[in-house]
């Protein structure tokens, strides 16, 4: 049976940079400059598209329920009306509030980066 080439410590530790590396000459620019504040702001937005989604997901099982509870189908097609409305308004709503967000963080992280120049 063959056997495997072991990596030594020293190589295992030095592959992270080595990926940063490969990105940066990929023209990535330099990620280890990334302030606090843009990975702050990363763990805000994964925040907001959790919390959007439970609210999005509260808003099916309202409209689930209505549809079971509707006598005719005027009502049923007003409450799937209603339904996609509603929807189109969040989504543009919380599409707007993350770039919002991400806009306001970059331009801090450009600001700092020329700063430090």
């Amino acid at each position: 049976m063959a056997s495997k080439a072991e990596k030594s410590p020293s190589s295992l530790s030095e592959a992270p940079l080595a990926a940063f590396t490969q990105l940066q000459e990929a023209g990535l620019g330099n990620m280890l400059g990334m302030s606090s504040a843009w990975i702050e702001t990363m763990g805000d937005m994964g925040a907001e598209v959790a919390s959007f989604v439970a609210d999005r997901i509260k808003e099916d099982v309202k409209t689930q329920h209505e549809i079971l509870h509707c006598k005719n189908m005027t009502e049923l097609q007003a409450i799937q009306t209603e339904f996609v409305q509603k929807a189109l308004d969040q989504y543009q709503a919380e599409t707007g509030k993350l770039v919002e967000m991400g806009t306001k963080t970059f331009a801090a992280n450009l600001k700092d980066q020329n700063s430090k120049s």
